[in-house]
């Protein structure tokens, strides 16, 4: 079978397995193991960044007492 120079150049994938295009989402990249890591804690950064500014907030503009029970 001769396929025309159009035919050769999709990249369509050739299933021979019939059950490897029902499995073909496990290859999919959103869920590769860097994908999962990186989503594991989501807003972690955020409250990361919002936890050090209000320690800085209250270490230079908050009033220190001397008071101590």
């Amino acid at each position: 079978m001769v396929k025309s120079h159009v035919e050769a150049q999709v990249k369509i994938p050739v299933y021979h397995d019939p059950w490897a295009k029902r499995e073909a989402w496990r290859k999919h990249p959103i869920f590769s193991k860097s994908s999962n890591f990186k989503t594991m804690f989501p807003g972690l950064g955020i409250a990361t960044v919002a936890f050090a500014a209000y320690c800085t907030y209250e270490h230079f503009f908050l009033k220190k007492s001397n008071h101590q029970h």
